[in-house]
């Protein structure tokens, strides 16, 4: 395969789901900020929404110090010139989409081509302001019906591999991001101290995060316990059952690694074997005795140096 037409299989799947990481964790932002809390409390989350993108300074540049909750999903879901807003990254897949049309199916592009075209006419007709959480849910369920479309139409060559991998890199880095700023931003520590106020507002705190990658259901299946911190980072980062933890995410990337590469010497195949390695045999109070933001932190720098390095060895070098 060209690596040119890899690079574009890579990125389209890349930034679609990076389009429905957004739409989640405003969803769940957006629901939270409806329920009673201090004003502080709500700019926090807003705040950590910005944080996960990286984009604090990038909005303070263009909107100031205000946290309210409109200017920053309008930031986040229709600013043309924010690349991580949910227009620039849906309209950049199908970009992607059409450099490669001969390698997708009439089914993959129609659904890439079709959402943006119904994404243009939604926001311009104000449905985002009217109801965002219903457009939350359109935005992910298009994201679905993506990855439905490809995994049930495409031959599952390396075109396939390819989409794959840009799902789950992209999907790994977004779910560590999440877990480092959501972890932080809680007062009171991991084993439930502090007043019985601050354990229910924590009990929002953690059901919010399981449902921003829909895994409050499978929380109560897993654990049927009430929700505990160090459970639910058991299950974001180590159950590789859960298609949204680290291990998970780097489970997928080695099997579509492989696919496309039998070099024993690839750098690439290396680190991401070594890095799933480190995850299937880590254990989870072990990851909390030596520090979770330390853990994250690290494992961010290395998914981004994999992606570096994919980028190196099979696409169009950056």
């Amino acid at each position: 395969m060209l690596s040119r037409t890899a690079d574009h299989l890579f990125w389209m799947s890349r930034y679609t789901e990076r389009a429905e990481n957004t739409a989640r964790m405003l969803d769940v932002n957006y629901q939270t900020s409806l329920l009673p809390q201090s004003t502080a409390a709500a700019q926090a989350g807003w705040l950590g929404m910005l944080s996960i993108s990286e984009l604090k300074q990038t909005f303070a540049d263009k909107h100031g110090q205000s946290l309210a909750p409109a200017p920053v999903m309008a930031f986040m879901v229709k600013d043309e010139n924010n690349p991580s807003s949910i227009i620039s990254c849906l309209r950049a897949a199908r970009e992607n989409a059409r450099a490669v049309r001969g390698s997708l199916t009439t089914e993959v592009w129609e659904t890439q081509n079709q959402t943006y075209l119904e994404l243009v006419r939604m926001l311009s007709q104000g449905a985002f302001e009217r109801d965002p959480a219903s457009f939350f849910e359109w935005v992910k369920f298009r994201s679905h019906l993506s990855r439905g479309v490809t995994s049930g139409t495409m031959l599952q060559d390396e075109a396939f591999n390819f989409l794959r991998m840009g799902t789950f890199l992209e999907r790994a880095d977004n779910t560590a991001r999440l877990i480092d700023v959501k972890f932080h931003a809680v007062e009171t520590d991991f084993y439930g101290q502090g007043t019985e106020k601050d354990q229910e507002l924590d009990f929002y705190h953690w059901s919010a995060i399981l449902r921003s990658v829909s895994a409050f259901e499978v929380y109560r299946k897993v654990y049927r316990d009430v929700i505990k911190p160090e459970r639910v980072a058991q299950l974001l980062i180590l159950r590789p059952d859960m298609p949204r933890s680290l291990l998970g995410c780097m489970n997928e990337l080695m099997t579509n690694l492989s696919m496309v590469t039998s070099d024993p010497a690839s750098e690439t195949r290396r680190r991401a074997g070594k890095l799933r390695a480190d995850l299937q045999f880590a254990r989870i109070d072990e990851i909390l005795a030596t520090g979770l933001h330390a853990f994250l932190t690290q494992f961010l720098d290395r998914i981004n140096e994999i992606g570096a390095h994919i980028s190196r060895e099979f696409l169009v070098p950056a």
